[in-house]
């Protein structure tokens, strides 16, 4: 074979696909998903704060932004929002972050619509009479009122964002009763406060799944991480973000909802 001929076969084979060979792939589509919510979702406790986010405390180690890169995961809007109730996630704009293309929600919320943190406040520098008392407002608050506030935000959530998924994230138990009193609050009373998180729990997923939605137990990763643990997950309550994880208890809702999310499923 002359040297330009064999030149030429060598070309050829280059330039042709080898047989069997199957072409490379880009893998599943990224899911982009926006992150809507309450203080738990904005990220309270582990500052700097976002300057730009005007009062919502912002910070790249909440949850929805730990998150981005999982699982194929895209992180689009963060408009989560410290203080956010029900109706001020409507009302501030954060719905106006959905849209028919959004694929995936991540969502926090309902902790300040009952009046949580006045029933934890009461019971660590109340009375016994007052803690029974405050605790007893939010569960009836939880009973009553917080089923239908979140119905109404998931009809608008579903209208917003049709294809999404949405995934709900519950609340951390704040306290271990097993490691004796904390500030005014015995262990009984914590053991209380606890059971109260349980309920708000319980009402934030009935909600979810009358909804077609997901929802996320932080509760068992908490366990042995409260307030007055040795290793605590949960800011305490002389810090300014009293009563919201620390890094390490965002990063276990990071690693909860990755767990959820995981499979990959849009709908």
């Amino acid at each position: 074979m002359s040297i330009r001929l064999r030149a030429t076969v060598v070309a050829l084979l280059l330039l042709t696909p080898l047989a069997g060979v199957a072409p490379a792939t880009a893998g599943p589509p990224r899911t982009n998903y926006d992150v809507l919510g309450d203080s738990y979702g904005s990220g309270v406790g582990v500052p700097p704060y976002d300057p730009a986010s005007l009062g919502c405390a912002r910070s790249q180690s909440a949850y929805g932004v730990l998150v981005d890169g999982r699982a194929r995961l895209r992180l689009d809007d963060f408009v989560a929002c410290a203080g956010a109730t029900t109706t001020s996630l409507v009302a501030g704009g954060q719905l106006a972050a959905l849209d028919a293309d959004t694929d995936l929600v991540l969502l926090s919320i309902g902790g300040n619509d009952i009046g949580w943190s006045q029933a934890v406040t009461a019971c660590l520098g109340g009375t016994d009479a007052q803690c029974a008392g405050a605790s007893a407002l939010v569960r009836g608050r939880i009973a009553t009122v917080l089923p239908g506030l979140l119905d109404t935000l998931h009809a608008k959530i579903t209208a917003a964002a049709p294809q999404a998924r949405v995934v709900v994230t519950g609340y951390a138990r704040l306290f271990s009763p097993e490691y004796g009193a904390y500030l005014g609050a015995s262990p009984a009373e914590q053991q209380v406060l606890n059971e109260g998180a349980d309920l708000l729990n319980e009402a934030v997923a009935a909600a979810a799944a009358r909804h077609g939605f997901d929802f996320v137990d932080v509760t068992g990763r908490f366990v042995d991480h409260g307030v007055n643990a040795p290793e605590p997950w949960v800011l305490g309550a002389f810090d300014p973000a009293a009563f919201h994880p620390t890094l390490a208890g965002y990063e276990a809702y990071a690693a909860a909802v990755t767990a959820a999310i995981k499979p990959g499923r849009n709908s």
